[in-house]
């Protein structure tokens, strides 16, 4: 016995020796690494990063154990980003959310391929559908299930203008087309070579989009793109006109110019007439220029009483990587702190009803008021009434149609698109 004593004093140091170390081994590992959210957009200057920034500190506040990965990638209206990201997808690295245009640029291309999932639950867990706009909830959704959470709403329809230049000349505001039209003979016979400013392409069928909603009305206007209006009709042969009208008072280096070029030419005196977003109205602000003395707005002539509109939206993909995490996010987005934060540094108006008014612009007020009491028409431009296909036809029938102006060639191709990827097929 004596003799094995040391035997099972030695097995039993071992043991310790083994446990202790295992213990610190344990002791020292490093930690788990903090749950993290990667939110893709294509918000990285200006207003829309700064809005971006402020929605992000209301979310950090709320989950502070949840890293926030800003994975913006700059490039207008989307286009550059949106390119990165059908890339990611296709490779299977999909973001945790991504930003897109509410309706069918989501709708059409995104729920089309299975790769978001409804976000019904999380309407109904936090209360949206009371704050959220009847008219918007059908135009985020499709067979009953909502797939978007819209951050806010911008106006398309609007006419900026320059309120020195109407003045020095006895125009008023015009309210029709025939008003504008009038309106800027008057200019072109005082000698101002281009009134109405225009830039790029996407911006031009943005014109083109308003035009048609003043020459067909909000009715005829939607039958455009659920296929109850012949896209080969007189109706709308007669907007096209309206539109090739209208583009002759434009400016002959339109396709050099961004967005932001054409609305300075309104502020500096050289155009009297912009149509663009009410983004403008931020890049105004950033200018330093004094609204209804630098400039003034009102809704594209025609289309009064008519609220043509566009929402950045955030999704959950199929599979997201941090799902948990996501939801997080949008449920920040689609809250009163959230998009308050949001939209008044973005230069946006709050997708719900209950913003708090105090915290936005004159303009923004307005903007708001109309939207509360409009009727609600959805943007061609800005993905809301078609999808991806489709719009990118009439983009290639409209590049053709800026060079050659034959409003018959481009109604026929309008129909061929219509029947190849929108609801006429």
């Amino acid at each position: 016995m004596s003799k094995r004593v040391p035997w099972i004093l030695l097995v039993l140091l071992v043991a310790v020796s083994m446990l202790l170390s295992a213990c610190g081994a344990q002791a020292t590992q490093t930690p788990a690494a903090k749950q993290q959210v990667e939110v893709f957009s294509w918000w990285t200057g200006g207003g829309e990063a700064a809005g971006l920034e402020a929605m992000q500190k209301v979310f950090n506040a709320k989950y502070p154990d949840i890293e926030f990965v800003n994975a913006a990638v700059a490039g207008g209206t989307g286009t550059n980003a949106r390119a990165v990201l059908a890339t990611r997808l296709q490779a299977g690295q999909a973001p945790d959310s991504w930003q897109g245009h509410a309706g069918q640029e989501l709708i059409g291309t995104y729920v089309a391929a299975n790769q978001l999932e409804p976000l019904n639950f999380l309407y109904e867990q936090e209360g949206w559908l009371k704050v959220m706009p009847e008219t918007l909830i059908p135009l985020i959704s499709k067979d009953g299930n909502i797939y978007s959470v819209p951050v806010n709403i911008h106006r398309a329809n609007v006419l900026w203008y320059n309120p020195g230049i109407l003045e020095k000349n006895g125009i008023a505001v015009p309210g029709s087309l025939d008003e504008w039209f009038a309106a800027m003979d008057s200019l072109k016979a005082a000698g101002m070579d281009a009134p109405l400013a225009m830039g790029e392409q996407w911006t031009a069928m943005h014109l083109m989009e308003t035009v048609l909603l003043a020459s067909l009305g909000p009715d005829k206007y939607n039958a455009l793109w659920d296929g109850s209006l012949d896209w080969g009709s007189a109706e709308v042969k007669a907007g096209l006109e309206a539109f090739n009208k209208v583009l002759t008072y434009t400016n002959s280096d339109a396709a050099s110019l961004t967005w932001q070029d054409a609305s300075q030419l309104v502020v500096n005196g050289d155009a009297a007439f912009n149509v663009m977003g009410d983004w403008a109205e931020g890049y105004f602000k950033e200018l330093k220029k004094t609204p209804k003395t630098d400039f003034g707005w009102a809704p594209v002539p025609g289309t009064a009483g008519t609220f043509q509109f566009l929402s950045d939206s955030f999704v959950l993909p199929v599979n997201a990587p941090h799902r948990d995490a996501a939801i997080a996010w949008l449920t920040i987005c689609g809250s009163k702190e959230g998009q308050d934060a949001f939209n008044p540094v973005k230069g946006s108006i709050p997708a719900r009803s209950d913003g708090d008014k105090s915290l936005y612009d004159e303009y923004l007020q307005s903007a708001m008021a109309d939207w509360a009491k409009d009727r609600i028409v959805g943007s061609l431009a800005h993905g809301v009434v078609a999808n991806d296909s489709w719009k990118n036809e009439i983009n290639t029938a409209l590049g053709i149609f800026l060079t050659d102006k034959n409003v018959d060639a481009f109604q026929a191709l309008l129909v061929t698109a219509c029947a190849s990827s929108g609801p006429c097929k």
